[in-house]
């Protein structure tokens, strides 16, 4: 800066104290509202506030005082202009791992972009979610890609709720290798293949074909109908305590009476994923009993026969699975909607009944249980009070769950698709979606340090 930066010679470098300041401010020309009066607080001020970015702003290279105070004024005159340059600064420069977790990081980014709407620099929707992705750290790159790659970017809130679900998952997968665990697992695995005679056969990484539906109505009849039998329900037996295989295990059930050719293949698969995976067994943590939480999905008109729906839940007490199933449903269903909201009584009925025996055993869960839901409307039914005629065929499951979100036992939520643990019961996988929600259920190989396998 010049050396007119006060009305006196003042040498280069040299700082402005309030003193000088306010001399300055009787001989020299300044802006009107640097009185005497005030100059020496605002000085104080701007000299415990000011950054060394905005120092270099104001203070420029052949300046003078009387330009540096103006420039001051005009950006510290209603705070706004600083606020916002700072707001903006700190709003660009947020990344998740200066936050203990995501919940933190991006509540941080919303507190910014509402300050930043206080003073008069507003953050877009579309802004706000980039920059939370943008932010996001090398483990949460997936989750990342896939919010940046939907069709149209998701709003915040759900964006925030994906990153906070993949944390959640993160987290168990990282805990469960430290805690000990009580492993649980069905020991007659080893005789179900030997009695298929498959036990030198190659292993399936899945349980069930993602690109066909089994049908009653197609392929040859299997030459021995009691051997299909004899497999089907040992398999069932196996559910107890591998509910990975719920879904598949029910799909060849459902034609015990007259089994094919296809559907003992089908059959044969379900051997061969069991094979490749004999050590796997279902795991419990110990873990707080006072919340219940539970996902519900339905593949709607799933049944190539008769289009029927089939349904599928898991209910969580604490970190633990405790109850799971698959199922078609009794009726048809004229919407997905509907078939979802079926889904949502299911669990709803099967939670009820859980809290009611933890009452009996004096261990009463205090909290409303959580019922994930990935179908928006089946959502909005569960809370909306207003009944409308599309509604009526399943009006006694809407009164029975309204009942239950009504007096705070229940709450219904929505959850993305990826996190929709119960799609595992509902219809075959991919191989990484597959084994992320099989990881989801707790079923894993054994600890090292495991005594005893009941």
């Amino acid at each position: 800066m010049a050396d007119d930066l006060s009305p006196t010679s003042t040498p280069k470098n040299s700082t402005l104290s309030p003193k000088s300041a306010t001399a300055a401010a009787t001989t020299s020309p300044v802006h009107p509202a640097f009185t005497i009066s005030n100059i020496t607080n605002f000085i104080k001020w701007i000299y415990g506030t000011i950054s060394d970015d905005l120092l270099n702003t104001i203070i420029e290279h052949d300046s003078t005082a009387e330009k540096a105070w103006n420039q001051l004024f005009d950006i510290f005159y209603d705070n706004k202009n600083s606020r916002a340059l700072y707001l903006e600064q700190e709003f660009s420069n947020t990344r998740m791992e200066q936050f203990p977790d995501a919940a933190a990081y991006c509540q941080h980014l919303k507190s910014l972009s509402d300050q930043l709407s206080n003073v008069s620099a507003p953050v877009s929707e579309e802004r706000l979610v980039l920059q939370l992705i943008s932010g996001l750290t090398e483990a949460y790159a997936t989750v990342g890609s896939q919010i940046r790659h939907k069709d149209s970017l998701p709003p915040f809130y759900k964006a925030r709720s994906m990153i906070i679900l993949e944390e959640t998952a993160k987290a168990k997968k990282t805990a469960v290798s430290t805690e000990p665990s009580a492993f649980i697992s069905y020991h007659n695995i080893q005789e179900i293949i030997e009695r298929a005679c498959m036990s030198s056969s190659k292993s399936s990484p899945t349980p069930v074909d993602t690109k066909a539906k089994l049908s009653g109505s197609s392929g040859n009849p299997y030459h021995d109908p009691t051997e299909y039998r004899s497999l089907a329900g040992a398999l069932q037996y196996l559910t107890f305590t591998r509910p990975d295989i719920s879904y598949a295990v029910q799909q060849v059930c459902l034609f015990m009476h007259d089994p094919k050719t296809q559907h003992m293949s089908a059959l044969k698969r379900i051997i061969r994923y069991i094979h490749g995976t004999l050590d796997f067994g279902l795991h419990l943590y110990p873990s707080s009993i006072s919340k219940l939480v539970s996902y519900t999905d339905a593949d709607w008109a799933g049944c190539p026969d008769t289009r029927r729906s089939t349904s599928g839940y898991c209910v969580y007490l604490g970190d633990n699975l405790i109850s799971w199933s698959a199922k078609r449903q009794h009726t048809l269903s004229r919407s997905s909607a509907e078939a979802e909201y079926r889904g949502v009584a299911n669990v709803v009925s099967e939670s009820c009944w859980i809290r009611n025996l933890l009452l009996e055993l004096h261990c009463p869960v205090k909290t409303a249980t959580l019922v994930y839901c990935d179908n928006v409307s089946a959502v909005y039914l569960s809370g909306n009070p207003v009944q409308h005629r599309r509604t009526k065929h399943i009006e006694m499951d809407i009164h029975f769950v309204r009942e239950k979100v009504a007096r705070g036992q229940v709450r219904v939520l929505h959850v993305p698709s990826r996190y929709q643990i119960a799609d595992i019961f509902t219809k075959g996988l991919l191989l990484q979606l597959f084994e992320d929600f099989r990881d989801s259920l707790n079923i894993r190989q054994p600890p090292v340090s495991t005594t005893g396998v009941y």
